[in-house]
């Protein structure tokens, strides 16, 4: 093979690498989204339980959301990076 060719290759492993990796990196934010639905039908329960604590409920429900919201944002700018600045 010659020097040409294998450089070819090269660059279609790397593209074909970053656009997998960055599928991979979407699938992560399913997690974060089941996550803030399962938080939000338990702060739902809780508060259905003890009305009088609804804001305490709230804030915590709130910080716990923006917490796993996080994660979903890292996996995104991980995935843009990989097809916006490596391939």
């Amino acid at each position: 093979m010659t020097p040409e060719i294998i450089a070819q290759w090269k660059e279609i492993i790397i593209t074909a690498a970053a656009y997998l990796g960055a599928g991979f990196a979407m699938i992560a934010g399913i997690g974060p989204g089941v996550g803030q639905g399962y938080a939000a039908g338990k702060a739902v329960e809780a508060v259905a339980r003890q009305p009088e604590a609804r804001g305490d409920i709230y804030v915590t429900m709130l910080l716990g959301q923006a917490v796993a919201e996080s994660t979903g944002i890292y996996s995104l700018v991980i995935a843009i990076v990989l097809l916006f600045v490596l391939t």
